[in-house]
């Protein structure tokens, strides 16, 4: 999603408003980017996009601000929590799950609930597949999506500590082999600014070849040739970008990521369920499929393999693996009565690192992103750290943390991104607090994420041609093969039942055309940043023949655009 997602509540009701519009302005493609979703603000994905301009109007003179970042955090507030509100929280956590679940529909949930040293909430509702026996319960695994993110940051904050990379390194000094457009930016980005995504990526770069079925190498070594925005002047949510920073850091190590990870913080911490192999996730007995709403009902429709941008979207785990992870976190990187993370490498990952979303208010609260964490703060002045993961093809997650409480809440779902984890979550805290939520909150993440699911389709109607549509040209000036150096070959042939058939992606995937005026054809976007009906239009040449075709859902950055090879 848009892997989708960090969504948060804002913080009083005067930045409702604008919270709803950002959730309509990030998109379907920005469920990854929803995750994104900070205190006061809904974190779109794509917030602060727009047009390519050139990074080196944006350099900084002297010496670099990333290394003038303060190194730790100003000092907490006190703690307002009692452990009776906290209790009486609890208490009702039950009731707020089955009251989500039952205007949600959602198949499973388990929910965690860690408290000072004490995990006093760990529980499942519901099935782990919609119509089967099996329960959900605190051991069950769940795919992660955009959640992966904070356990990233701290793996990579367990090497920082070891003094094998520091978090302002540049990349290419772990990865020489990595390269974006501009060579001066390619050569001083650093780990930091990929994990804050705010290297200069457009908006979930690399996604689309992912949905493709392009691997891993093969999509890090595309970001080359996408356009930059200013160097550190521009958030945008990158899978791809956070998945380059956390590869380079394993190279350093000499391993891999998925080896990394459990060797710095899996094992380490306990967590036995969790790993960031989509394998370990799939063989797993005890396990929640995804889930889509269709015709009506949840269905168990699609398998989400997310190895690809595994550091970004790849993890899988239990509320009971999360829950010590959540403690990990509050205890600044200490377990067990021994510290296993460098608290000064952890507290850099709950920094603010860039705004990701300005306030359009002045009772507006800005949003921003650390390494890994939305980071935002109340009226307390409390430091608030969330994220939200969120797959279209059926998963949605979502993790806060109030370190000056000592509090964290993790809710994990099978079902698409509807809203009701982050509910859960934002309820939960309301009664900690408050002592009741005074907002529907389900009905104010549902109404986003709806509209950020409708939001993503053409402005055009494919669904049929308009009045007086010019007639297609035979099909023999249509097919052939273009070339694309970003997307590879597509080709174009008929269809087994007549028709045209358009294939891209290392296997051909075959998306079957539909004409729908003249030289243009509509064809079904598919994957997990599908985004329903998109044109096809060919360009034809004084021959008679398409010299060129542009597919638009793919030309969103300018590079859709496929030249006949034969």
């Amino acid at each position: 999603m848009r892997t989708v997602y960090g969504v948060d509540p804002p913080p009083n009701l005067r930045s409702m408003g604008e919270w709803r519009d950002r959730g309509r302005r990030a998109g379907r493609r920005g469920w990854a980017g929803l995750a994104a979703l900070s205190l006061g603000a809904l974190l779109s994905s794509c917030a602060g996009g727009g047009a390519p301009a050139d990074p080196h109007r944006v350099r900084p003179a002297g010496a670099d601000p990333v290394a003038t970042l303060p190194r730790t955090p100003p000092p907490q507030p006190p703690p307002l929590l009692t452990r009776s509100k906290v209790a009486a929280a609890v208490a009702k956590l039950d009731g707020i799950v089955r009251d989500t679940m039952a205007r949600t529909g959602v198949p499973g949930m388990a929910v965690g609930v860690v408290y000072r040293d004490e995990e006093p909430y760990l529980k499942g509702f519901g099935v782990r597949r919609a119509g089967g026996p099996g329960a959900v319960g605190p051991d069950t695994v769940f795919q992660l999506a955009s959640v992966s993110k904070p356990l990233a940051s701290t793996v990579v904050a367990g090497v920082v500590g070891q003094k094998v990379v520091s978090w302002d390194d540049p990349v290419v000094r772990h990865d020489p082999g990595f390269a974006l457009k501009d060579p001066w930016v390619s050569a001083h980005v650093t780990l930091a600014d990929l994990f804050a995504h705010r290297s200069g990526l457009p908006d979930h770069a690399g996604d689309l070849l992912e949905d493709l079925g392009y691997g891993r190498a093969y999509i890090l070594s595309r970001l080359r040739q996408e356009p930059l925005a200013p160097f550190r002047a521009v958030y945008a949510y990158t899978n791809f970008g956070f998945t380059e920073a956390a590869v380079a850091v394993a190279k350093a190590k000499g391993t891999t990521w998925e080896e990394l990870s459990a060797e710095v913080l899996y094992r380490p911490l306990g967590m036995g369920s969790t790993s960031s192999r989509f394998a370990d996730y799939d063989r797993a007995a005890d396990k929640a499929v995804t889930h889509v709403r269709a015709d009506g009902r949840w269905q168990a429709k699609y398998t989400r393999d997310p190895d690809a941008q595994s550091p970004a979207g790849g993890a899988s785990s239990t509320v009971r693996d999360m829950a010590r992870w959540m403690s990990l976190q509050l205890a600044n990187g200490e377990a067990g009565g021994r510290r296993l993370i460098d608290a000064a490498a952890l507290e850099r990952t709950h920094l603010p690192q860039i705004v990701s979303a300005p306030p359009r208010a002045q009772a507006g609260r800005a949003g921003f992103y650390g390494l890994g964490w939305n980071v935002g703060y109340d009226d307390h002045g409390r430091l608030r750290l969330s994220h939200s993961g969120g797959f279209a093809l059926g998963a949605a997650t979502t993790v806060t943390l109030l370190p000056s409480e000592r509090l964290g809440i993790v809710v994990l779902t099978n079902g698409e991104p509807v809203g009701a984890a982050e509910a859960v979550s934002a309820t939960f805290l309301a009664v900690a607090q408050d002592g009741g939520a005074t907002v529907d909150w389900l009905g104010l993440f549902g109404e986003v994420f709806a509209e950020a699911a409708r939001s993503d389709r053409s402005e055009t109607d494919y669904s049929r041609p308009p009045a007086g549509a010019a007639p297609a040209r035979p099909d023999r000036a249509y097919t052939g093969t273009y070339a694309n150096d970003f997307y590879g070959p597509l080709t174009v042939g008929p269809g087994g039942g007549g028709g045209l058939v358009m294939r891209l992606g290392p296997a051909g995937m075959r998306f079957p055309l539909r004409h729908h005026d003249g030289d243009v054809f509509a064809y079904r976007t598919a994957g997990e940043n599908a985004a329903g009906l998109s044109g096809v239009t060919f360009t034809v040449g004084p021959a008679g023949t398409a010299a060129r075709v542009t597919v638009e859902n793919l030309d969103r950055t300018g590079l859709g655009t496929f030249t006949r090879a034969s």
